[in-house]
């Protein structure tokens, strides 16, 4: 129940229908006798830098998750980030802090390197290939790489993203083996799409799955659907896969810490989650 007294957190991005945080973190604050609440928020990109400004006037908000198209744009909207966001050079989170500035920060990466490393595959000294270097992909390859894999290679369709992504990670991790410009998955030990590719179903297949390997773990960000199209076809090649809401159920620990409401486990908020796809 929502009352004069409920704690907001934006749930920031567009368009809105493949949320699936708000069915996660409502039924966990229910659990637990937390009056908060999520709150899905569709806002187009024009309109983004002047409504988080209005949104943070509010008296009764905490904070926000943000999600695409936002991610980057974020960084650049908040007072203070810390390392991990400038690193991956994207927000995930805003925390309104007493004196009343923002700050960001970023979980998606921690949240897909420890689904991974729960699976029981070990990051260190791997071969890893991210498709997408926008937010959600700069925040997995900085976590990638502060996990130790030895070697990374990073595509977008926008070869400059790529090539900025590459040079933060070259000036935190110089001993880190980084390449750009290709997406064929052929030889790598993990492969990332980290693009919105199989939120339709008619998309196209993020990589050409014939150059997968069975040993290779393939892992999803997209989560419209549990199993996109890549999930299915690497799974009958006999590939180890992660879905998208992996991710989110392994980052949610640390939004709550981030955001005052305590912390708990990804098979707590499995238990109690409502997600539908």
């Amino acid at each position: 129940m929502i009352s004069g007294k409920t704690t907001l957190i934006a749930h920031l991005g567009y368009p809105t229908e493949a949320f699936k945080a708000p069915m996660i973190y409502n039924p966990w604050f229910e659990k637990q006798g937390i009056d908060a609440v999520v709150v899905p928020m569709g806002v187009k990109p024009d309109d983004y830098a002047v409504f988080l400004k209005s949104l943070f006037r509010l008296s009764n908000i905490r904070g926000a998750l943000v999600t695409m198209p936002h991610k980057i744009t974020t960084l650049d909207l908040v007072d203070d980030a810390t390392p991990t966001a400038r690193i991956a050079g994207a927000c995930n989170a805003i925390l309104l802090r007493p004196d009343g500035s923002l700050l960001g920060d970023q979980f998606d990466g921690a949240g897909f390197v420890r689904g991974v490393e729960r699976k029981g595959r070990r990051l260190a000294g791997t071969r890893v290939l991210v498709s997408g270097c926008g937010g959600v992909g700069s925040a997995i390859a900085a976590s990638l790489a502060a996990a130790g894999v030895a070697e990374l290679a990073l595509f977008d369709t926008r070869d400059a993203s790529a090539q900025a992504l590459a040079g933060r990670l070259a000036e935190h991790y110089p001993q880190l083996v980084i390449h750009t410009g290709s997406n064929d998955p052929a030889g790598y030990d993990v492969v990332v799409n980290a693009t919105p590719v199989g939120m339709n179903d008619d998309d196209p297949l993020p990589f050409d799955v014939a150059r997968i390997a069975p040993s290779t773990f393939v892992g999803e960000v997209v989560m419209k659907s549990e199993y996109t199209p890549l999930l299915r076809a690497a799974l009958e090649k006999g590939c180890q896969v992660q879905v998208g809401t992996d991710m989110l159920f392994e980052m949610i620990p640390a939004y709550l810490e981030f955001f005052g409401f305590g912390t708990a486990t990804p098979d707590e908020l499995r238990a109690v989650s409502q997600i539908k796809y």
